[in-house]
């Protein structure tokens, strides 16, 4: 008898696993190949007001490791307290992601990491005058011992981005759900996950990220009131406006407020927001609730020593 229920519930686990398995959600990996030299440069950098004109703003200034990798405002804020016009992504998981920034003007962590430095309303320096601060400073001789032609724009870009890999969020209950794990999530969390799925979410949130694989219309079946044209100030084209990168969902519950331009605090309201401009659907609150239940178990585990 007890071999038979030891054979039943190894059958069922594996059953488990393989239903799992052909979900359209995979779990973060817990590792990322990275140079562990270049990342240690690349977190000082991270970290260094140096990169701003005027010595005020740092990359964690809009990416705070200890509060969801962002900085929980509707937009942020550059040099002279300059007000920016989008809400700042997350920095964690961001290396899954297919393009960088909202309108997917970057095509890696690398191209991204070169942005911020060079805009007025940002971090308002130059490249030229950042080379020749930091020549001044011990980061010479680190340069030197990891790159042949040492300060440059594109060495430091890669030692930022090379930090930015390892900021990833891995085993969020969901993950450990996916891996085999029935008990990781909730009963409210898993028919929260099923009408994820039967109301269309997963149609743009799938993959690794839960999002940042694809573009997509912000409102299909409505208008969403943008005064962004997103993508359209890239490309130029009309068939362009108001398309965006969609974003991850990974560690959402952390994030607020959302949207490209950070139009609610509220978790409930974006997942009204997505099923009326998004998904064209009829949605109740007990249904959203579920889903809501659903998405805080992507809150993943944070990286070790994310301190400066």
């Amino acid at each position: 008898m007890k071999l038979q229920i030891i054979l039943f519930v190894i059958l069922f686990l594996s059953l488990q696993n393989t239903l799992l398995a052909k979900e359209p959600i995979e779990p973060i990996p817990e590792h990322v190949k990275v140079d562990a030299r270049k990342v240690a440069l690349g977190k000082k950098l991270f970290f260094d007001t140096l990169l701003s004109k005027d010595n005020t703003i740092s990359c964690a200034s809009c990416h705070m490791l200890q509060a969801g990798g962002d900085d929980n405002l509707r937009v942020s804020f550059g040099i002279k307290g300059q007000q920016g016009t989008r809400n700042a992504p997350t920095v964690y998981n961001s290396v899954f992601n297919f393009r960088q920034f909202w309108d997917g003007r970057a095509a890696d962590l690398k191209e991204q990491a070169m942005g911020p430095v060079e805009n007025p309303v940002e971090m308002g320096n130059s490249f030229a005058n950042l080379i020749a601060t930091l020549q001044k400073t011990p980061y010479k001789q680190e340069f030197t011992k990891l790159y042949k032609d040492g300060i440059t724009k594109e060495n430091i870009a890669d030692a930022i981005a090379e930090y930015e890999k390892t900021l990833i969020t891995p085993n969020a209950p969901f993950d450990r759900y996916l891996k085999g794990d029935v008990t990781a999530l909730t009963q409210t969390q898993k028919e929260g996950y099923e009408l994820f799925k039967a109301k269309g979410c997963i149609s743009c949130h799938h993959g690794v990220n839960i999002g940042g694989n694809m573009y997509n219309k912000f409102g299909i079946f409505l208008d969403s009131n943008s005064s962004d044209p997103g993508r359209y100030n890239v490309t130029h084209k009309e068939r362009d406006k108001y398309y965006f990168k969609v974003s991850s969902l990974r560690n959402i519950a952390q994030t607020a407020p959302y949207f490209h331009d950070g139009r609610t605090d509220s978790l409930r309201i974006a997942v009204l927001t997505m099923a009326k401009y998004q998904l064209g659907r009829k949605i109740t609150l007990a249904e959203v609730d579920k889903i809501v239940a659903f998405l805080q178990s992507l809150n993943g585990e944070l990286p070790k020593d994310i301190e400066p």
